[in-house]
């Protein structure tokens, strides 16, 4: 098993207590990505700015697995209102052309830190999305 880590997405805050993306053969595993940071959450209390905030987290996590987006076959999203589907769709629609993932859509109470909205968790296959030979 590797850890994979990306400039742009922040640690965890203590060593040791996650990591933010695994691969294991040609296999990726992404926990979950929200848009919360030191200086607040990214995007405030706007679903659709905060859902575009943690899929280009999904997103850089994705390539610095060697992998593209269309090699992510399971996406978790997680919301802490289930009327925010929407506006997480549209930023789901954005990133991803063509058939979508295999996809679970819940609502929970709460997420890690106050004023969070979003998260997303994602797999997949390090080239599967590539016609094979």
């Amino acid at each position: 098993m590797t850890r994979i880590s990306a400039i742009g997405v922040p640690d965890a805050p203590r060593p040791g207590m996650f990591s933010n993306a695994r691969v294991v053969g040609d296999r990726f595993f992404i926990s979950g990505m929200h848009a919360g940071s030191p200086e607040g959450v990214v995007g405030r209390e706007d679903a659709y700015a905060q859902a575009v905030e943690a899929f280009r987290r999904v997103q850089e996590l994705t390539e610095a697995c060697g992998a593209v987006v269309d090699d992510i076959l399971v996406l978790r999203v997680y919301l802490t209102d289930i009327a925010d589907k929407v506006a997480v769709g549209r930023a789901r629609a954005e990133m991803f052309v063509g058939d979508f993932p295999c996809s679970t859509l819940v609502q929970v109470c709460a997420l890690v830190e106050p004023g969070l909205k979003v998260e997303i968790e994602a797999e997949g296959i390090v080239g599967g999305s590539r016609p094979s030979v």
